[in-house]
C-alpha cells in the first residue's frame, strides 16, 4: 500500500470511529435519559444513573448462525466478543423469540431454547449460557414475539437505573429497542465493527458529570 492509500485509509477509519462514538453516545443522551424522582430529565439526572451499563442482545444470527446444513455455532467473533465483556464483569442476556408453547416461565422456555441449540451445535466450544444467568426473555404470548415492545420493556424494567445496550441484526428490532430507550447496534454491518466496541460498552458505564 502507498503512503497517500494509507493516510486515505486511515483518515476514513477515524471518521467511521468518530461517527460510531457519536451514534452510541447521541443515542444515549436523546433515548435512554433517566427520569429524577420529580421527572425531571438531563445531565443531572444522568449523573446520578448508577455505572452499570448491561448489554442484551438477540440470538439467532446475531450471537450464534444457523447453516444451511442446519446446524448451528458462534457467528463470527461473537465468542471472543462475550468473553471480552465477561472479563469486565459486563452482565449480558438475551431477548429472544421463542415459541411461548415451549414453557410456562422465562426459565422453562430458555431451557427449551438451550437444549434445541445445543442438540445442532458444532462449534469447536458450547455456547456460553451460564454468561446470562436468568436474563434470558422470551416471549410469553404470541403478542408478545418482537418486533412488539413487551420483551424489551421486561429488560428495561429488571435492568434498574443502569443503561441497556440491545444489539441485533436486523434494523426493524435496533429501532424498536432505540425508541424504547436502549443504546442500539446493529451488528454485522459494512465497514463497522462486528460488535458494540468493548470501550465504548465501557464508556456508557462512566456516569455523566454532573
Amino acid at each position: 500500500m502507498n503512503g497517500s492509500a494509507s493516510k486515505g485509509s486511515a483518515r476514513t477509519g477515524l471518521a467511521l470511529s468518530a461517527a460510531l462514538v457519536w451514534a452510541v453516545l447521541g443515542a444515549t443522551a436523546s433515548a435512554a435519559l433517566p427520569q429524577d424522582a420529580s421527572g425531571a430529565t438531563g445531565t443531572a439526572a444522568v449523573a446520578r444513573e448508577r455505572a452499570c451499563p448491561v448489554v442484551y442482545f438477540d440470538l439467532g444470527e446475531t450471537l450464534v448462525h444457523t447453516a444451511a446444513d442446519g446446524s448451528t455455532g458462534y457467528r463470527s467473533g461473537a465468542a471472543s466478543y462475550l468473553r471480552a465483556l465477561r472479563e469486565r464483569r459486563v452482565p449480558v442476556g438475551l431477548i429472544t423469540n421463542v415459541p411461548p408453547s415451549w414453557g410456562t416461565t422465562d426459565a422453562e422456555r430458555a431451557a427449551r431454547l438451550r437444549k434445541e441449540v445445543d442438540a445442532a451445535w458444532r462449534g469447536p466450544a458450547p455456547f456460553a449460557w451460564k454468561d446470562f444467568g436468568d436474563r434470558v426473555l422470551t416471549p410469553r404470548t404470541e403478542a408478545e414475539r418482537k418486533p412488539a415492545p413487551a420483551l424489551w420493556r421486561r429488560a428495561k424494567a429488571g435492568s434498574g437505573r443502569c443503561r441497556v445496550v440491545y444489539q441485533a441484526e436486523t434494523a426493524e428490532e435496533v429501532r424498536a429497542a432505540s425508541s424504547l430507550g436502549f443504546v442500539p447496534y446493529q451488528v454485522g454491518r459494512p465497514h463497522r465493527p462486528e460488535f458494540l466496541p468493548v470501550r465504548l460498552v465501557e464508556r456508557l458505564g462512566r456516569p455523566a458529570p454532573a
